[in-house]
């Protein structure tokens, strides 16, 4: 059960969005906790989880006063108001509508098409059908995104400050190279992923480092 006076995380470790906010979490130095819902084993579906989020999704927010946070994007900017030390959007408007572009791209156009409830209904149990969906659709998407970064990229996807879409590329690419998807065609995309996973915030968030991946699936 959660705690009365801490944040929780209601998490699963290869769950995209959950893993934004881990690193979200991390990078704002917030203590919380976390409680692992095992989407692979249909947790998700549970009486209990259903009456804290009715979607049936990861990741959820609780905070210490009780309301729960739903969706990624939307958790990660709530933290970022009021834990304004470390900000994830840049101060000029144009570079903010820059980054939420390249959040919700990944988030809104990439994202879906190969979540897991997606993955289930075209590809059932046959995970090589599974596997050219997602590809596929990555695949595609990264051509875009490889475009849009070379124009606003610099150490990382919007100039030199890490931003909220930072956080949202990296969960992105490690689902890309979990679905096959050749990342040498992105050197640009490849080259902000790899700097990224130098830092601890983004390294520790990483599925292999949580406490729920099983241990055949850890690096």
């Amino acid at each position: 059960m959660a705690s009365e006076d801490k944040i929780t995380l209601f998490t699963f470790f290869r769950s995209s969005a959950s893993y934004r906010v881990r690193i979200a979490l991390n990078w704002k130095g917030i203590d919380h906790e976390s409680i692992y819902i095992n989407l692979a084993k249909g947790e998700q579906h549970n009486e209990e989880y259903k009456s804290i989020n009715p979607s049936h999704m990861v990741p959820v927010l609780k905070l210490a006063d009780g309301k729960s946070l739903t969706q990624s994007e939307a958790i990660i900017e709530y933290l970022d108001e009021t834990y304004p030390d470390r900000p994830l959007l840049p101060h000029g408007p144009v570079h903010r509508a820059q980054v939420r572009a390249i959040a919700q791209f990944i988030a809104c156009d990439i994202h879906p098409i190969q979540n897991l409830s997606v993955l289930k209904h075209v590809g059932g149990d046959d995970m090589d059908k599974r596997v050219e969906w997602a590809n596929h659709w990555i695949d595609r998407g990264f051509q875009a995104l490889e475009k849009t970064l070379a124009g606003s990229a610099g150490i990382y996807c919007v100039g030199d400050n890490i931003t909220l879409a930072d956080i949202f590329l990296v969960p992105m690419v490690y689902n890309a190279k979990r679905f096959k998807v050749d990342m040498q065609k992105f050197p640009i995309i490849n080259r902000i992923n790899n700097t990224l996973l130098t830092l601890s915030e983004f390294s520790s968030a990483s599925p292999e480092n949580q406490p729920d991946c099983p241990p055949e699936m850890r690096q």
